[in-house]
């Protein structure tokens, strides 16, 4: 069963299970999915849906930065449970181990020497694992490495 189809049952489910977060978190990625697929004009790949989540989820997470730096801990709490619903669909995070491991292979196979190759090293990662990466941490860990 690809994405879309999990996506759109689970939807269903929640909509017969009255779950207004899970069904208000589904609705809102089936009208991004279904924008990002009109811009396109095609259907979405997987991988193309899970940058549409990928995106939705970082969406997620500066709110929770910025309702829990306002005090509104109501806000900041249902943006947490939208956020755990979006990240049963990606796919999941590295490890940290595993995202040294990947930092120290893509600074050799890119041969970055400085902190200026710093962009290179990071898009290289970031296409290679596609929604496993966050680029934050992605972009500190390649810093602190260059640096050293």
């Amino acid at each position: 069963m690809n994405l879309t189809d999990r996506i759109e049952k689970d939807y269903l489910a929640a909509y017969k299970a009255r779950d207004e977060v899970r069904l208000s978190v589904l609705r809102m990625l089936k009208t991004a999915a279904k924008n990002r697929q009109v811009e396109l004009l095609r259907p979405l790949t997987d991988d193309e849906l899970v940058d549409v989540l990928t995106r939705q989820a970082k969406q997620r997470r500066e709110s929770i930065e910025q309702f829990g730096r306002a005090g509104r801990d109501d806000l900041r709490n249902r943006e947490e449970r939208e956020l755990e619903v979006l990240l049963e669909y990606l796919p999941a995070p590295l490890t940290e181990e595993e995202l040294v491991r990947e930092v120290d292979q893509a600074i050799a196979e890119v041969g970055a020497h400085s902190v200026k190759d710093m962009g290179r090293v990071v898009s290289a990662i970031l296409a290679k694992h596609k929604g496993r990466a966050d680029g934050k941490k992605v972009s500190d860990l390649t810093r602190s490495r260059l640096s050293s």
